[in-house]
């Protein structure tokens, strides 16, 4: 009786998904190869930080270097699309992933020194960076007509399980070691979790293998700049610099600062991505709703005062609460993080086709790293000569300029 009562649910569910979607899309094995990527990128993720702290002893300094190395295929990256034109989404997208398992399988198999760890980064990087427009792209490809920020909540949030997984495999993994005690080296419990995160990224690789393409394949132009998307590319410009300083230095800060384990850096981006898989769904369905100017602009908000207490929390309260507040924060940037779906919105309502879309959202994804690679030298030498509050106080104001120029836009009026 149990079971005739759950099989309705799960089927309610799955038809909710197939929904939002083109009855041609096929979208499971775009899904299921999402999914698989995202728990190998959360095994990667969990360790990354504390792995570069604590084994490749990388300085405050030498993480903004290692970021520049890690960010510049994001630059890079619509001319390595340009140069992959006569491919297909599709294709580009396996390429991508391919990539990515070559990254972590460098990490696994080479040592811990500084090049050869910066180097597999890149790489790994590299493939991330192709994956990620082409992610957004396809889905809004796939999307039923006025279910474009259901479809990236969607993609978002099985992304956001996907590392749930990941760093709880990471937390459990950790837990283990040291409640029992185990000893298999230094650098043991990181090569187990590159392992595991190599195992599933070569699952997401042969099942994306197996995808076909979509009804209407798409093919790129080498290049693509448009006049019309210069509010976009300014958005993503700022978008890119105020991102960086938190995706790059709010992890480190707990390390180095707060003296956060492994483990705790892991649950804590677990419960970073529970909250995303709650958040993405209707932050899309939100965009769908009040519109993409309004959630641009809004964010800000809490941005301010997520930067303030980031960087002024040690001075405000005793330090026991103020790595309590600090982790608070990196949950509510996590969240505040998903309103960039708004930006994909913008270009689809004013994209004449979805070449357009996918050229632009890429290109994008260009633009907003011209500043990620500079924020990342420049922050990681303002936090050893200025300290952590110049830091954040100017990624608060980068906020503000990011929602000034937003407030811009010229929306159309809707329907009815």
């Amino acid at each position: 009786m149990l079971k005739a009562e759950r099989k309705p649910r799960r089927e309610t569910f799955f038809r909710r998904i197939r929904g939002i979607y083109k009855p041609e899309a096929r979208i499971g094995k775009f899904l299921s190869a999402l999914l698989l990527s995202g728990i190998a990128y959360g095994l990667y993720k969990g360790v990354q930080d504390n792995y570069l702290a604590e084994i490749v002893h990388i300085s405050e300094f030498q993480r903004g270097v290692v970021e520049f190395f890690r960010e510049l295929p994001g630059l890079m990256v619509v001319l390595i699309l340009a140069a992959l034109y006569r491919f297909s989404e599709n294709q580009v997208f396996k390429i991508g992933m391919a990539i990515m398992l070559a990254g972590l399988a460098g990490l696994l198999a080479g040592g811990s020194g500084k090049i050869t760890v910066i180097l597999f980064i890149t790489v790994y990087s590299l493939g991330e960076h192709i994956v990620l427009p082409l992610r957004s792209a396809m889905s809004l490809e796939r999307a039923k007509p006025g279910k474009g920020g259901a479809s990236l909540g969607v993609i978002s949030g099985i992304n956001q399980i996907g590392h749930i997984a990941g760093f709880l495999i990471v937390v459990f993994l950790f837990f283990l070691l040291n409640r029992f005690n185990i000893h298999i080296g230094e650098t043991g419990g990181f090569k187990i979790v590159f392992g595991l995160g190599t195992a599933l990224s070569a699952a997401a690789v042969l099942v994306s293998a197996a995808m076909r393409e979509s009804s209407a394949p798409v093919r790129r132009q080498p290049f693509y700049f448009a006049r019309k998307f210069k509010t976009y590319y300014m958005l993503e410009m700022f978008y890119g610099a105020r991102k960086q300083i938190f995706i790059t230095f709010a992890p480190y800060v707990l390390i180095l600062q707060y003296g956060a384990s492994t483990s705790t850096i892991s649950l804590l981006l677990a419960v970073t991505a529970a909250f995303g898989v709650l958040s993405a769904p209707l932050i899309g369905k939100f965009i769908d709703r009040v519109g993409y100017k309004t959630v641009m602009v809004g964010d800000t908000i809490v941005l301010v005062l997520v930067c303030v207490l980031y960087g002024f929390a040690h001075r405000i309260f005793p330090l026991h609460i103020a790595y309590i507040v600090v982790c608070v924060n990196y949950v509510l940037d996590s969240i505040i993080s998903l309103a960039s779906m708004a930006s994909s919105m913008y270009v689809k309502d004013i994209a004449a086709n979805q070449q357009e879309i996918t050229m632009t959202v890429s290109t994008g994804v260009s633009v907003n790293h011209i500043m990620s690679i500079l924020i990342a030298l420049l922050g990681g030498w303002i936090w050893e000569t200025l300290g952590i509050e110049t830091l954040f106080t100017m990624s608060a104001l980068l906020g503000l300029a990011n929602s000034a120029y937003a407030a811009t836009i010229k929306t159309k009026p809707k329907a009815g």
